[in-house]
């Protein structure tokens, strides 16, 4: 088994309270600004792929945007003169917002989340500076609380850029 990435619980629960906003009448949804994910995943620039949680359900899934921006560095190789994100960083990315998801379940233990596997990932569209990727990611099982599945699922102005699904075991 080959290691891709890593998510790092560092603790069970945010440690200041994740800023609820309701729109147009709609239940409130649970809002991650940059600083609250940086607390619970250990990702800093240049691997911080996750800018802000749009949306949270406990223990269920994480909705997570992403500013693609010409000035990142992968751009500068990939490709130049025709700049497009790596598929391997979408991939991380929809990971990093399943870490919020993880590091946010009741009873898990410390420890560091790492990439298992990844299976039936597609790539449908190009994402290219100036878009912002929005990532569904959903806990799809849990078993004893050290390995699971998640489905990740990427869009650019509500196209499908990209989905997948990625295993997760927790290392001690």
């Amino acid at each position: 088994m080959s290691i891709l990435t890593d998510l790092h619980l560092v603790s069970p629960h945010v440690q200041s309270e994740p800023e609820s906003v309701a729109v147009d009448g709609a239940p409130p949804k649970t809002v991650f600004e940059v600083e609250d994910i940086h607390r619970l995943l250990p990702h800093r620039y240049p691997f911080s792929l996750v800018d802000r949680i749009v949306d949270f359900i406990p223990e269920k899934l994480a909705v997570g945007i992403k500013n693609v921006t010409f000035n990142e560095p992968h751009f500068q190789g990939h490709f130049p003169g025709r700049p497009i994100m790596p598929g391997v960083l979408i991939v991380e990315a929809m990971a990093q917002v399943g870490g919020i998801v993880l590091t946010q379940m009741a009873d898990v233990q410390n420890g560091l989340f790492m990439f298992a596997g990844i299976d039936k990932v597609r790539f449908r569209r190009p994402v290219v500076p100036g878009d912002q990727l929005i990532m569904t990611v959903e806990l799809l099982w849990v078993k004893k609380r050290r390995f699971g599945k998640m489905h990740g699922r990427a869009e650019v102005d509500g196209q499908l850029a990209a989905e997948g699904e990625l295993m997760f075991s927790l290392v001690d």
